[in-house]
């Protein structure tokens, strides 16, 4: 069976006429990463994949499903060389990581995601660098952060944080894998289709063990006898054989399940849904697109008749805690 097509127009949509800066978005990492590589429609299942999506349909059933934009989503702010530093302290001791963020390139009005989480990230394609942050905070006498990560070589970084820091590895997510990888973008929602992986949040995650792409994990679902939780850094793909065009999807439900047949949707972290991650719309500028995106309904809505029961998982390459 030859590989799932890669999304470059996947379903004749003309391009858009939409600002610039967006029009010239590339995605971040190497062309080759999980993150922007199409899946071979032969790509392996995991032995436990029929146990990984029945876990995985239970928390939809149970917990719901959403798309974070309002808070704990994240704002990316894509900024030019020219754009003047601020120092971010870091709340916590880590010279290595505080080294990286004494001269990051954050615009005036910037803020912060909505939420206790309180992510943000900072791209700049010029300079190929990138940071994020976790609980930043604008404060009396600047930005404070309680951790977060820098990136050099976006473009040709397999898509997760290589540096193990000092007292811990480096990156605002759970799993090291950064906040704008899988993030469904303005870019997106302007080409009318998404030409890389997805991120997704879920409620329960494996304790103590993960996954490749991810680096480490906050799962506390321990493993027993009648369960097989799901370990971050998981990759569920839609079924190949499924037609998605005759599944007659809101618009944004089928982009986000085509993007999920041909790139897969990665576990990057836990919240309180199943969420598929969105940017923030305080960073993206003029109107806010989400509520036109989502029908105006609510996401779980829009999200109803996503094709959740014919996902699969795809093989594991799991790490543990100690090992």
């Amino acid at each position: 069976m030859p590989a799932a097509p890669a999304l470059s127009n996947p379903i004749g949509v003309p391009p858009p006429s939409g600002p610039p800066s967006q029009q010239q978005w590339v995605n971040p990492f190497s062309a080759t990463s999980f993150w922007n590589a199409a899946l071979p429609a032969t790509a392996p299942l995991d032995p436990n994949s029929a146990a990984y999506v029945s876990q995985l349909l239970d928390q939809v059933q149970h917990y719901g499903t959403w798309v974070n934009t309002y808070s704990y989503s994240v704002p990316v702010y894509v900024v030019g060389r020219a754009q003047p530093t601020q120092r971010v302290t870091l709340d916590v001791s880590a010279p290595d990581l505080q080294a990286e963020l004494n001269a990051v390139p954050i615009p005036a009005g910037a803020q912060a995601a909505a939420g206790t989480d309180e992510e943000m990230t900072v791209w700049q394609p010029s300079t190929d660098k990138l940071w994020e942050f976790w609980k930043m905070q604008l404060e009396s006498d600047g930005w404070h952060a309680r951790w977060g990560g820098e990136m050099d070589n976006v473009s040709t970084n397999p898509g997760y944080f290589t540096h193990s820091g000092i007292t811990n590895d480096w990156g605002a997510s759970a799993t090291s894998l950064p906040l704008l990888g899988g993030l469904v973008t303005e870019a997106d929602l302007e080409r009318g289709y998404i030409n890389h992986a997805l991120a997704i949040s879920l409620v329960q995650t494996e304790q103590g063990c993960w996954s490749w792409p991810a680096q480490r994990t906050d799962g506390a679902t321990a493993a027993t006898a009648g369960s097989t939780p799901i370990p971050e850094g998981m990759r569920f793909r839609l079924d190949p054989t499924i037609n998605v065009a005759g599944l007659n999807l809101p618009p944004l439900t089928r982009m986000l399940a085509q993007a999920a047949q041909s790139y897969g949707i990665v576990v990057r972290d836990k919240g309180g849904s199943v969420a598929f991650l969105g940017q923030d719309p305080n960073s993206i500028p003029g109107s806010n697109p989400w509520p036109a995106e989502f029908g105006n309904t609510y996401a779980s809505v829009m999200l109803a008749s996503f094709p959740w029961s014919h996902l699969e998982a795809l093989q594991t390459s799991m790490s543990c805690a100690g090992q």
